[in-house]
């Protein structure tokens, strides 16, 4: 029996995907990021000075924190404190390390860029919404910079996009709802730049395992939908292709 997806989606079909730039005021890069029924706010800050351990180097840093408000799911859920929780703090290194792999620290310069990804509405894949959003803001934020006369030549040199793949039934899947994701006997989250390199997979076997042709079928379609989401972000910005 092939899995039926609920939403009526084909296998390698995408949800859709759309980025409103400029949400919030204050924000030097701001975007509202829609994957579907997942919705993640993506806002990026610019501040001179970087830590402690690149003061003097002439290089930049970028960090990420991630929030998931109360009602973002069915279930309201308690604020988190100043203890965040063990997937908290994995999901904003992810995007902090896939977004840092977007720049040249170098040309950056002694600035911190602080992405924040709050999780307005959540059905599966804030993560790779995250970043695939994250990275329009701080296309945004740069561009800022670049403005202002701030920067002279911009430090991105990648596009970065991400997007779950998984097995349900022993049949791949792009990009997983939650229905799906609870569901899967295998799930990936991948991230990729625009040279289709590989910055981080992030796979398990919930049950049982996985051959390795079943591994490179989740890659391939990884690969067609980030090529997707890579095109998507380059719209929202009207960059060349």
């Amino acid at each position: 029996m092939v899995w039926q997806r609920p939403d009526g989606r084909q296998f390698d079909r995408l949800r859709p995907i759309g980025f409103e730039k400029g949400f919030t005021r204050f924000a030097d890069g701001s975007v509202l990021t829609k994957c579907g029924n997942t919705h993640v706010l993506c806002n990026v800050t610019v501040q001179a000075g970087v830590p402690k351990f690149l003061e003097g180097t002439g290089k930049g840093w970028l960090t990420a924190e991630y929030r998931m408000l109360p009602t973002a799911t069915n279930k309201r859920q308690e604020r988190e404190g100043w203890k965040l929780s063990g997937r908290t703090q994995e999901i904003q290194r992810l995007i902090g390390r896939s977004l840092r792999a977007a720049l040249d620290l170098e040309l950056l310069g002694e600035y911190t860029l602080i992405v924040d990804a709050d999780v307005l509405q959540a059905d599966a894949g804030t993560r790779t919404t995250a970043i695939t959003g994250g990275f329009v803001a701080l296309a945004e934020a740069i561009a800022k910079l670049l403005s202002q006369g701030k920067l002279t030549r911009s430090p991105i040199r990648h596009q970065v996009a991400a997007v779950s793949v998984g097995l349900l039934q022993g049949e791949p899947f792009l990009d997983l709802d939650y229905d799906e994701d609870v569901t899967a006997d295998i799930d990936f989250n991948v991230v990729m730049n625009d040279d289709l390199a590989i910055i981080e997979i992030q796979g398990t076997a919930e049950f049982g395992s996985f051959s390795r042709t079943q591994l490179n079928l989740m890659m391939d379609l990884a690969e067609k939908g980030i090529k997707e989401l890579l095109e998507a972000q380059r719209r929202s910005l009207s960059l060349s292709t």
